[in-house]
């Protein structure tokens, strides 16, 4: 077999005729991944729990003064980012806040797209949309993303405050100078860094919802 993602579970392409040892194999190989992922996680919040915690400080100061929340990513990442504004705008308790994902409406994207180029995707709708003492909150597994690059240099433009989760080493995300937070999964694995930045986001939102409360 010559799957694209057979790097997933090699043993599958293997010649295995024995399906008993074949489902030992993939709950080997699930129970690896897992915990993999809950170390990473458990690993990544605790060295950036002081971080986390001034990045939610600050996202708090900013809803208070009636700022609103932008997400924005690819892929993986763009179903990070709607996720992280529905957190947000929609959440299970606590305060409702204004947020909006970028990277939902597929009109927006693709007339962006096919008009003035797909690195300007999300550039582009912080210009109709933001104004200073807004939230940007960017996801990137790489760092990399030009269309993500670009938004965050349009919102520091703008005087947004700008975070950026990111995974590796953070790329040209971490290296530039318009991400005023940037946090970094120290994993080359797109799949835990994934896993990792939701629950970053997750994170995230818990704080901002403790900040909130407090000042009331």
């Amino acid at each position: 077999m010559n799957e694209p993602t057979a790097f997933l579970y090699p043993f599958i392409d293997a010649d295995e005729h024995d399906a008993g040892r074949l489902l030992v194999d993939l709950a080997n190989s699930a129970r690896t991944k897992a915990a993999e992922s809950a170390a990473l996680r458990t690993a990544t919040l605790a060295r950036c729990d002081d971080m986390l915690r001034s990045v939610a400080d600050a996202m708090a100061h900013r809803f208070r003064g009636g700022g609103r929340l932008f997400t924005f990513g690819n892929g993986g990442s763009a179903t990070d980012a709607d996720g992280s504004a529905e957190l947000f705008r929609d959440p299970p308790s606590g305060r409702p806040l204004p947020a909006l994902s970028l990277a939902e409406d597929p009109a927006v994207l693709t007339a962006l797209a096919n008009d003035v180029g797909f690195e300007l995707v999300f550039s582009r709708q912080i210009i109709a949309h933001a104004r200073a003492g807004d939230i940007a909150l960017g996801f990137s597994t790489s760092g990399d993303s030009v269309d993500v690059v670009r938004a965050f240099e349009e919102s520091a433009r703008r005087e947004l405050l700008t975070i950026g989760l990111c995974g590796n080493q953070g790329g040209a995300m971490a290296a530039g100078g318009d991400v005023e937070h940037c946090i970094v999964v120290e994993s080359a694995s797109v799949h835990r860094v994934q896993e990792t930045q939701d629950a970053i986001a997750f994170t995230l939102w818990t704080l901002v919802q403790s900040a909130l409360k407090e000042h009331e």
